[in-house]
């Protein structure tokens, strides 16, 4: 590996990777999913030994269940100012990010800081900011784990040979 990429910083952007880290990370405490980023405990622990198509399949998983959870509770009243509030924000996604990530960052951002909501394009009242917040995070908690424990059902049959 090239001094470029030291400390998973490319040298010439100057960016940090990109990591669907959330910067709560619940595994250390024992969840097999974390509350932060929805990855599981085993992808939290080797991401950085994974390759670039182990790493894009796990965006793409994650990335569908934010559509299946996001798209259909979150309207958005302008997508011109939400492209710009992105971009004012300077919003790291990957450059695949579905609208439900790209919906899920803006959310994250407005219940951060509930004065940019208006700003945010998103169809939201000050006062449903953060039941759906919750509401989101609370869908996309179970489905990840839904997705967890299918995973493991589906090895163990596969270890059984049935």
């Amino acid at each position: 590996m090239g001094l470029g990429h030291l400390c998973g910083v490319v040298m010439n952007s100057l960016q940090p990777a990109l990591t669907p880290c959330a910067g709560r990370c619940s595994t250390v405490f024992g969840d097999s999913v974390c509350r932060g980023c929805r990855r599981f405990s085993h992808e939290v622990i080797d991401w950085n030994r994974y390759t670039p198509t182990q790493r894009e399949y796990i965006w793409q998983r994650l990335d569908q269940q934010l559509d299946q959870i996001v798209l259909p509770l979150l309207a958005v009243a302008d997508d011109t100012q939400l492209q710009q509030f992105m971009d004012a924000r300077q919003l790291r996604l990957p450059a695949h990010a579905s609208k439900g990530r790209q919906l899920y960052e803006v959310l994250r951002v407005c219940q951060r800081q509930p004065q940019l909501l208006d700003e945010s394009g998103l169809a939201l009242s000050s006062a449903q900011l953060e039941p759906y917040w919750q509401a989101v995070e609370r869908r996309l908690y179970a489905l990840a784990v839904a997705s967890f424990e299918f995973a493991w059902l589906r090895a163990a049959q596969f270890q059984s040979g049935t």
